[in-house]
């Protein structure tokens, strides 16, 4: 794979400077995100046993990573593309209730990948699910938790000015 580098493309931060506020962004994205929201921290399996059916097959045409372990014998467990299934059932499994929540990072293979400067067979992927009752499942929930994760990421635009005030874009004021 061939790495596109666009014309006039100006990097604000060393790739050092990137990596260190790649981890400051995260860890205070996900502090800020699970306090606003009642999120908390649940670690993700990286592999899980074929026949749970938890691994979510995307668009059905992506081919798992699989391998066998000694200590599971008869099984094939695979790489997790994605925890759709499994935050739903951790979210059971853990006891939380409506208004309480999970974030989580997914590290995944995707071997089927079309790699390019945006596409990696590695995947890195924070997510979260939360508890809503049958009667919060409307459209006013979704805007109110649009727009309380917004008041998160302009936070942030705002603490990472203050860090790097050289590489800040500026965000609208509001989200619609």
């Amino acid at each position: 794979m061939e790495i596109i580098i666009p014309e006039n493309y100006d990097p604000k931060l060393s790739v050092r400077e990137t990596q260190e506020a790649i981890k400051y962004i995260r860890d205070t994205f996900q502090k800020e995100l699970g306090k606003e929201m009642n999120l908390e921290r649940i670690s993700a399996p990286l592999f899980v046993e074929r026949s749970s059916g938890l691994n979510d097959d995307l668009s059905g045409v992506e081919r798992p990573v699989r391998f066998d372990i000694a200590g599971i014998p008869d099984e094939t467990v695979e790489v997790v593309h994605s925890l759709a299934k499994w935050k739903r059932m951790a979210l059971h499994e853990y006891g939380f209730l409506p208004g309480e929540g999970l974030y989580t990072n997914m590290n995944a293979i995707r071997r089927d990948e079309d790699l390019d400067n945006l596409h990696s067979c590695y995947v890195d992927q924070w997510d979260w699910e939360k508890v809503i009752t049958r009667e919060e499942r409307n459209e006013e929930t979704l805007k109110e938790t649009v727009r309380t994760i917004f008041k998160i990421i302009k936070h942030m635009q705002h603490e990472v000015w203050y860090k790097y005030p050289h590489a800040v874009k500026h965000l609208p004021e509001d989200i619609t």
